[in-house]
């Protein structure tokens, strides 16, 4: 089994031929630094000292021209076929709660949400260890390497693994889960958790900032909140953007919690109105811009999540940070291309 030393520190890790340099490193304990783990982000980037790997995706778009040519590899897109002597930092933020690990689940059923997004409800023989927020791995039967898809309930002792997931024109893992490839009874591989955007501990009040399927971990933050006696006294904005009327879900769900009425306010705004959209009573626009017209205090008062599609990712971190100067480190998301 090949094993993985990092310049500069005393941290060595082995890594057996399943798992790529980051996930044998997140299961070890340390702390690599990463976000989206299949090859988008970029956050995982590291030079290769000595030794060899296998690219599982050469052309990932989390390298530019300027880090091939010098040399620089993604951790999550690597696969040493020998021991290894890398340059990467090591972040102690990023060192996991839960170690993540693999394991088989049995998709169960699958429910419509929207007309292009799904609720798939997911067994596992082992509990479901995460923490809200968090994602996981699968690996899909005829596709290339993992999907990432974020978890919308709590974790569990009966193994159940729930995920919110939008059909997306050509893509290789909706056409598996929404056109039959995976029936239910249909064993797959998980590898979780992930993410580093779970819900913390914070004395101040919460805002969730949802788009397309980033609905599914901030309805897993909101679930936790209502949950946990530890945030009885914190309130929760929940806010849901979509393009028009029958992208938007949520409330709905939201209802179900303990103290919704008393603690938590959901609001709904669409972005493409058409002349489908006559009756909507919501709000026009961008999800992130009905943020600060709706929130009472000063955002920077406030702990934000998020999660959507990148630009609007981006652009809620420009509007929360540039226009309203809330710290970086009241904002948690992770970043998904």
């Amino acid at each position: 089994m090949p094993v993985i030393s990092i310049d500069g520190s005393e941290e060595v890790f082995p890594c057996d031929g399943g798992d790529s340099l980051l996930r044998a490193g997140l299961r070890a304990g340390i702390g690599l630094p990463y976000e989206c783990g299949t090859g988008s982000c970029g956050t995982c980037k590291f030079t290769l000292l000595s030794g060899a790997v296998e690219d599982l995706w050469p052309d990932a778009p989390g390298l530019n021209e300027r880090d091939r040519r010098k040399q620089r590899k993604l951790a999550c897109q690597s696969r040493p076929t020998g021991d290894c002597h890398i340059k990467m930092r090591i972040d102690a933020a990023c060192v996991p709660h839960i170690t993540p690990r693999r394991q088989g689940v049995k998709l169960v059923k699958s429910a419509p949400l929207t007309h292009d997004m799904h609720e798939f409800y997911f067994k596992s023989d082992l509990p479901a260890e995460f923490l809200p927020g968090q994602y996981a791995l699968l690996r899909l039967p005829g596709v290339s390497g993992l999907r990432a898809y974020s978890m919308a309930n709590l974790a569990n002792e009966s193994g159940d693994w729930n995920f919110y997931i939008k059909n997306m024109p050509g893509g290789a893992g909706s056409r598996i889960l929404f056109a039959g490839g995976l029936p239910p009874g249909g064993d797959i591989e998980l590898d979780g958790p992930y993410g580093l955007a779970y819900l913390r501990p914070s004395p101040r009040d919460i805002v969730c900032i949802a788009g397309g399927s980033g609905l599914s971990p901030m309805i897993s933050i909101a679930r936790a909140v209502a949950a946990d006696a530890g945030y009885a006294a914190r309130r929760l904005h929940f806010f849901h953007g979509g393009r028009q009327p029958r992208d938007i879900c949520g409330e709905e769900i939201l209802a179900d919690l303990p103290d919704f009425s008393d603690r938590m306010r959901y609001h709904a705004s669409i972005s493409e109105p058409d002349p489908a959209s006559r009756g909507w009573t919501g709000a026009l626009g961008m999800v992130h811009e009905q943020v600060a017209p709706t929130l009472a205090n000063p955002l920077a008062d406030y702990e934000f999540y998020f999660a959507g599609p990148p630009a609007m990712a981006e652009a809620v971190q420009r509007m929360l940070m540039i226009d309203h100067k809330v710290p970086f480190e009241q904002l948690h998301f992770d970043r998904f291309f």
